[in-house]
C-alpha cells in the first residue's frame, strides 16, 4: 500500500462526491467542494492510493488563530491502516505553520477513540445548537 498525503492536493469534484459516498456509506450527492474549499477552507488534505483519491479532510478557520477539521474520510479498503491519523496529522501541521493556535474537531460518539486515542485531540467543553 503506497500511500501520499498532499496539503491542498489536487483532486476533482466527482472524486472527492465518490469518496464521501463510500466512506460515509451514502448515495453520492454531487458538491461543487473546489469552490466551498477555496472560499472557507484553511486548506485540506488529501491522501492518494496509486494516483487515486483514498482519503480526504477539510481544514476549515476563522482567519485567525482557530481551525476546524471536517468531513475527515477514508475509503472502506483502508480503514485502521492509520490512513485517517495520518491526515489529521498533516492537517495539524498545516495548522500549525499557519500560525493558527487551536485544531477543533467535532464528532460522532463511535468516533471518539479515533479522535482522542489515534489523533490525540484531549475533551472540552463545548456546545453545539442544531439548526
Amino acid at each position: 500500500m503506497a500511500i501520499t498525503y498532499e496539503w491542498r492536493g489536487d483532486f476533482d469534484n466527482a472524486s472527492l462526491d465518490a469518496l464521501h459516498a463510500d466512506g460515509f456509506g451514502s448515495p453520492v450527492t454531487p458538491a461543487d467542494w473546489r469552490t466551498r474549499l477555496e472560499r472557507h477552507s484553511l486548506g485540506w488534505v488529501c491522501a492518494y492510493e496509486d494516483g487515486s483519491l483514498a482519503g480526504f479532510v477539510n481544514v476549515a478557520w476563522d482567519g485567525g488563530a482557530h481551525a476546524f477539521v471536517l468531513d475527515t474520510v477514508v475509503a472502506r479498503h483502508l480503514r485502521s491502516r492509520g490512513v485517517g491519523t495520518e491526515l489529521v496529522a498533516v492537517a495539524a501541521g498545516a495548522a500549525r505553520a499557519a500560525k493558527c493556535a487551536w485544531l477543533h474537531v467535532d464528532f460522532e460518539e463511535h468516533l471518539r477513540s479515533f479522535y482522542f486515542d489515534a489523533c490525540g485531540f484531549r475533551e472540552t467543553a463545548a456546545g453545539l445548537i442544531a439548526l
